[in-house]
C-alpha cells in the first residue's frame, strides 16, 4: 500500500468559532489530500481519461487542532474493485502524533465524457500498491 504524506501549519482562516479548526476545513484536507495523491500518481491523459467522483464520506472526529498546530496528514486506498475504491485519510497533530481526525471515502471512477462509472483497469489499480 502507497502512503501519500503531506505537512501543513493551521492558519486563522482555518479556525471557526470555537477556535479550533472548523470540521468542513477537515473535509476540504481530505479532497484535496486524495486529489494531490492521484496528481502524483498519474499522467495528465490517465487524469483526462478517468474522474473521481464521492460517494460516501465517514469522518471521525477524535480532537482537535488549533490555530499554528503543524499536522501530518496520510491517505492510501484500502480497496479497489469494479468502479469504486476505498481511500483513508489520518489527520495527525505533528508534534504530539495524535490522531486528529479520521476518514474512510467511497470514490466512484466515472468516465469524464458521459459521467457514467466506469471500470477501474488493472493499470490504476496497481498504481495505488506501488
Amino acid at each position: 500500500m502507497q502512503v501519500f504524506e503531506q505537512f501543513r501549519t493551521v492558519v486563522s482562516d482555518d479556525i471557526d468559532h470555537l477556535n479550533h479548526v472548523n470540521n468542513i476545513r477537515y473535509l476540504e484536507w481530505i479532497q484535496a489530500m486524495a486529489r494531490a495523491h492521484w496528481t502524483s500518481l498519474t499522467s495528465e491523459k490517465q487524469r483526462q481519461e478517468n474522474v473521481w467522483v464521492v460517494l460516501r464520506h465517514e469522518i471521525d472526529y477524535k480532537a482537535s487542532a488549533f490555530l499554528g498546530d503543524q499536522i501530518h496528514l496520510k491517505t492510501y486506498v484500502t480497496e479497489c474493485e469494479g468502479v469504486t475504491s476505498i481511500r483513508v485519510v489520518e489527520i495527525y497533530n505533528a508534534k504530539t502524533e495524535k490522531l486528529l481526525v479520521k476518514s474512510k471515502t467511497k470514490w466512484c471512477m466515472t468516465d469524464p465524457k458521459t459521467q457514467r462509472p466506469k471500470r477501474i483497469s488493472e493499470a490504476i489499480q496497481t498504481i495505488f500498491d506501488e
